[in-house]
């Protein structure tokens, strides 16, 4: 039996302490296989941005499990959750993140910095990233210099130059129009599919998530539905 790429068991996380205590996860175990597609739903406070937040190494869990590709990752300190992202994951966010006043190709080359590739390399691979995602014409624009779509382009090729084998997404089209928004979202899934990349995306919009092979619904910390939709297959 194949181990899936993402695990948890019995997850809890509390904020707080004493009757201002909020419990974002209460008792949540699902599994997540290589390859997938996923959307998480639910109203906000339901406890879908905290998991993405545990998954991508942000946040610890209060108590229970959280396995990536079989090996505990809730045991790990700072400096081990931070080494678990930098090596496994991407990270692509509604306002894009990107960096005012560094370049398209100098903000897409970070995750390769922190990785300690060489200078030519990072260069290389950066334009590389902006090219699969039709914006090497663009590389040496400040985001100031782009659209709301074209920035989020460039957050998705920073998110892939390292060839993580997780994408979390947090509302990746929230601040783009309709139009924009299918754009990237077809983006997104032909990227994962062409790597077999795992991407775990937050989203409140129901025709965002049509997107997704797979779609789990949050209320109140728990899992409230997890159906497979048929969509999000290469």
């Amino acid at each position: 039996m194949s181990v899936p790429l993402l695990e948890l068991i019995d997850a809890c996380k509390i904020y707080g302490q004493g009757t201002g205590e909020v419990h974002a996860l209460r008792h949540v175990s699902l599994a997540v296989d290589k390859g997938e597609f996923v959307a998480l739903m639910g109203p906000s406070g339901s406890g879908k941005s905290t998991l993405l937040n545990i998954m991508g190494g942000l946040d610890t869990l209060t108590s229970g499990t959280f396995r990536f590709a079989g090996v505990p990752v809730d045991g790990l300190d700072a400096e081990g959750r931070s080494r678990y992202r930098h090596a496994f994951s991407g990270f692509v966010f509604q306002s894009f993140n990107l960096l005012r006043r560094t370049s398209a190709v100098e903000n897409v080359e970070l995750p390769l910095l922190y990785r300690g590739v060489a200078k030519h390399d990072r260069r290389s691979r950066a334009l590389e990233a902006l090219e699969h995602v039709g914006m090497s014409h663009r590389a040496h624009h400040k985001p100031a210099q782009l659209s709301g779509g074209e920035q989020q382009r460039v957050a998705i090729a920073r998110a892939t130059v390292s060839d993580p084998l997780l994408m979390l997404a947090d509302e990746p089209t929230g601040n783009l129009d309709s139009a924009r928004a299918d754009e990237i979202l077809r983006l997104l899934s032909t990227l994962t599919c062409a790597r077999g990349t795992t991407l775990v995306m937050v989203t409140h919009d129901p025709d965002v998530a049509k997107h997704a092979g797979r779609v789990i619904e949050f209320r109140d910390g728990r899992i409230s539905d997890d159906r497979l939709c048929g969509a999000g297959v290469c």
